[in-house]
């Protein structure tokens, strides 16, 4: 796609005349920024785009595993591994895993997003065989005790598959879809939903000198030629939630210039996903050096996200972010 359409967001009980709602939720648009790699930046009426454009932005976007994509959700980060890099070997032990899964669904988490290989900056992969055995029986135990969607975090088929038939119900891939060929054709089979996040590199490489021509627009066709791969694979688009990466072979300005101009992601037509929490340049920024020193700034970083029309929240502190989200809501 030559040009790119970013609706420029906003909210309020009283709207002008023409405002469009955002993916069907309460936020709404009367202009979008024209984004076109060979001419500059422009803002044009929501009602001078071309149809197929405005109906991306503008379609309700479909539940994700029961989840309402109408309301900002919170999904809970579950790391089952020795070392990742804010809460490695925390939940390693499994029923220390099952009861922290509980307590963030009693705090607000409306998913519970399960991951068994550290995928932080410089981490090393790990053998199937052993993510299987740190997610399956976390996942069989947490789906015991809860209803709560459980989401795996994974880049591999064979996980998947094991999480999958342990109770998972969403498949959350780093790589997007890329790593393994085998995950697509599984996840159609399976027609569970899928989050495709964009990352430049593995990680044990990604944060060697990352580079773009553009990287909001380099970012978003790659997830456009994913989003339109995977339909090709028998995934519907309203089963997929698509990720910028933010942290994932990206410097801190082009975090910034992402996170700024998130909005732009509607135009795939698939719920947005935001992971941010506790991430290196938060506690640059911040100075909050410790990662779980870095709850404030991931609070700040992840409203700005929801007023930008983000669906899905990704984070550590779920109390927290659950208690900010509320005023965040009641005052809007």
């Amino acid at each position: 796609m030559s040009v790119y359409a970013r609706p420029l967001v906003q909210h309020g009980a009283v709207r002008p005349e023409g405002a469009a709602f955002l993916a069907g939720g309460p936020l709404w648009f009367t202009h979008v920024e024209l984004l076109d790699r060979d001419a500059p930046p422009r803002i044009v009426g929501a009602d001078d785009l071309p149809a197929a454009v405005a109906a991306r932005l503008v379609t309700p976007r479909a539940p994700i595993a029961g989840l309402d994509m109408a309301a900002p959700q919170i999904m809970g980060i579950l790391n089952v591994t020795p070392d990742s890099f804010s809460d490695g070997g925390v939940h390693f032990d499994p029923e220390i895993a099952r009861r922290a899964a509980l307590e963030m669904v009693g705090q607000g988490a409306a998913m519970i997003d399960v991951g068994g290989e550290s995928t932080r900056p410089g981490a090393q992969a790990v053998p199937e065989e052993t993510e299987i055995a740190r997610t399956a029986p976390v996942i069989r135990a947490i789906g015991n005790a809860s209803a709560v969607p459980i989401s795996i975090d994974t880049r591999k088929a064979a996980v998947a598959r094991s999480a999958l038939d342990a109770g998972a119900v969403l498949v959350n891939d780093v790589s997007g879809l890329t790593h393994d060929a085998m995950l697509a054709p599984l996840c159609s089979a399976r027609q569970v939903p899928v989050c495709v996040m964009h990352a430049q590199g593995d990680p044990a490489t990604m944060q060697q000198d990352p580079r773009y021509d553009d990287v909001l627009l380099d970012v978003y066709d790659f997830l456009d030629r994913q989003v339109t791969a995977l339909v090709g694979h028998g995934i519907v688009r309203a089963r997929i939630v698509v990720d910028p990466g933010i942290g994932f072979g990206k410097t801190q300005a082009h975090n910034l210039t992402l996170l700024r101009n998130i909005s732009l992601f509607h135009g795939l037509g698939c719920p947005i996903l935001l992971g941010v929490s506790r991430k290196r340049f938060i506690g640059t920024i911040g100075e909050a050096p410790q990662a779980d020193g870095r709850v404030p700034g991931s609070i700040a970083v992840g409203l700005a996200g929801l007023a930008q029309g983000v669906q899905i929240l990704r984070v550590h502190d779920v109390a927290e972010t659950a208690q900010a989200v509320r005023l965040w809501m009641a005052t809007r």
